[in-house]
């Protein structure tokens, strides 16, 4: 008997998936258990298992297209049965439903002014984001002029792992993007040959412009958010607008905390410590000293946790996602470091767990190694407050009434005025600068 395939809900906060890649195609069989496709949700790339035995008859969401939980997306079934009905149903189905994310999968290039005249050669493509998944499709115009290389997370292990420059390859995946059968084909050339290039990918040229509209709005187009974008949107509404910020900044000297690390180091450099991983167990520190802050606004209850579980901000190619440092308070900095490090490559390739990324108690942003001294971020809920790390950099300040250079940091942290006042947040501050700046108070 034919079954429906439906979009499953594979993390606490996915609300719909996108199909990163079909593992099996129409006419396979497949198996209870046996991995049937790969799922894009708001925090990583799942699979996602068949549920039944048979072959897969019919895929109705294709390779980068969007869905609903709930929604069919596939029909397994017996090689000879009917299963018309059941496709008519799923049509006046999506029909009757329609989700912005299941349109077309490739983007729109909406020209609201004629573009520029056409250059002397075709402008070089460059590839667009996404998951591997062997879709062939034409570049993107998204794909023209934005000067960087994006390739799924698998292209470009397998390019780094056969030492193929990316940039010698033309995109064949959705929008232009290198996947893996680009890679694929770049191996089968021979070394000096023609980079390996798909042949459905064509190149884009402009057009030739209408007298007298050269100097209107800037042409634009659109293309559809990812899942993790859409989800980071929605999650900022409900931040900032309903969550009461208020902000609280000081600044840290240094100078005893980046000692301290370049001895832990030179001890045995395979440790690695970063300031950033100091910076996490002293705030766990600090969190249990004020557990009024390690604490978030439930609807009519304040939740005090008892760990400190801080959530260290990661940047990915598509936003930003904080995988959790579990109990940061009772582990060493080595510890710390290792899980850091192993967490930020698994969030870059989409490889955590829901309950890697969610349930923290605090939140720490860094943007110093961008060179930023001092930002402001916002909460992310229900978490009572996020701390904002700006550069370690020398400046002069004033010591005994000499002027000294010293390793300055500037943080800034955002505090849920509905958990935290000013003074309590003001206290939990003064005791994080205190730690930094005599970090031997870790021991004692």
């Amino acid at each position: 008997m034919a079954t429906q395939v439906i979009m499953p809900k594979l993390s606490p906060t996915m609300e719909e998936g996108q199909i990163s890649r079909w593992l099996k195609k129409e006419g396979d069989t497949v198996s209870m258990g046996e991995p049937l496709a790969e799922i894009d949700t708001d925090k990583a790339t799942m699979e996602m298992q068949a549920l039944s035995n048979g072959v897969l008859r019919k895929i109705l969401v294709k390779e980068g297209e969007s869905a609903p939980l709930g929604q069919m997306i596939a029909v397994i079934g017996e090689p000879d049965e009917d299963i018309s009905q059941m496709l008519s149903g799923a049509s006046a189905e999506k029909a009757k439903s329609p989700s912005p994310a299941q349109g077309e999968t490739e983007p729109k290039s909406e020209a609201k002014t004629e573009p520029k005249a056409e250059p002397e050669t075709p402008a070089p493509l460059v590839a667009s984001r996404a998951d591997g998944n062997g879709r062939e499709a034409s570049p993107s115009p998204s794909a023209v002029d934005s000067g960087r290389l994006i390739v799924s997370p698998l292209a470009a292990r397998m390019a780094a792992e056969a030492g193929i420059d990316l940039r010698d390859l033309t995109g064949s995946g959705p929008g232009g993007r290198i996947i893996k059968r680009d890679i694929e084909l770049a191996l089968e050339q021979p070394k000096g040959g023609k980079p390996a290039t798909s042949p459905r990918v064509t190149q884009l040229r402009a057009v030739e412009p209408r007298p007298g509209q050269q100097f209107g709005a800037s042409p634009y187009r659109d293309e559809p958010a990812s899942e993790i974008r859409r989800t980071i949107a929605k999650r900022l509404v409900t931040s900032l607008g309903p969550v009461p910020h208020f902000f609280l900044t000081t600044e840290i000297e240094m100078d005893k905390t980046v000692e301290m690390r370049k001895s832990i180091n030179a001890l045995d450099p395979e440790l690695k410590i970063s300031i950033n991983d100091i910076i996490i167990k002293v705030v766990a520190a600090a969190l249990l000293q004020h557990p009024q802050v390690n604490a978030s606004y439930q609807d009519r209850a304040i939740r005090y946790y008892e760990r400190a579980d801080i959530g260290v901000a990661v940047a990915i190619e598509e936003g930003l996602i904080t995988p959790v440092v579990r109990s940061a308070d009772q582990k060493s900095l080595s510890e710390i470091a290792a899980e850091v490090r192993e967490l930020a490559e698994r969030a870059r390739n989409r490889k955590l767990r829901p309950e890697e990324y969610t349930g923290a108690s605090f939140s720490i942003s860094n943007l110093g190694m961008f060179g930023i001294d001092e930002f402001t971020a916002v909460i992310n809920p229900p978490e009572g407050a996020i701390l904002a790390i700006g550069a370690v950099s020398p400046k002069p300040v004033v010591r005994d009434e000499q002027i000294v250079i010293r390793q300055m940091m500037r943080v800034t942290m955002s505090c849920d005025h509905r958990v935290i006042d000013g003074a309590t947040g003001a206290k939990f501050l003064k005791t994080l600068k205190k730690i930094l700046e005599n970090p031997l108070y870790l021991v004692v």
